[in-house]
């Protein structure tokens, strides 16, 4: 069995939902090796996610984020951490909705997605900056190591 683990850093993206799916799976020369496994993903922030979903229409990354800036707007009156800005308490409601972490099936040397499947990155902040992932590899290798 291999294990391997690496650190991903993104580039800042403006707020939105970001494909990010070819820049993780080109950082990991390792994963083409495996013939079956699973990697596991984990941002290393507060205020942005991580999720899967639909990577051909445009339309649904900006219909998730009008969703989500309809479902958490910034101006909530209940709201007391507000130290960081506006954006950044409904960033870390964002985030606990969709979630930090993926856990993902690796088979043949690819991840085993669906036809339309892609990893999304979700900026919830106006001005996240660059972000960090853990990913995490562990399967066997082609030649049964």
């Amino acid at each position: 069995m291999t294990w391997d683990q690496q650190e991903i850093r993104l580039a800042p993206r403006e707020r939105g939902f970001h494909l990010i799916t070819d820049e993780i799976t080109r950082t990991l020369p390792v994963l083409r090796e495996l013939d079956v496994g699973l990697l596991h993903l984990q941002l290393l922030h507060t205020s942005a996610s991580l999720t899967l979903n639909e990577n051909a229409d445009p339309d649904v990354r900006h219909d998730l984020d009008a969703f989500l800036r309809d479902l958490v707007p910034g101006d909530l009156p209940y709201f007391r951490h507000t130290l960081e800005g506006p954006d950044d308490m409904p960033a870390h409601v964002a985030a606990s909705l969709l979630g930090t972490q993926l856990t993902l099936a690796v088979r043949d040397g690819r991840l085993a997605l669906g036809t339309w499947q892609g990893i999304w990155l979700g900026e919830h902040r106006d001005q996240g900056g660059g972000r960090r992932l853990i990913a995490t590899l562990n399967g066997r290798r082609a030649n049964g190591q």
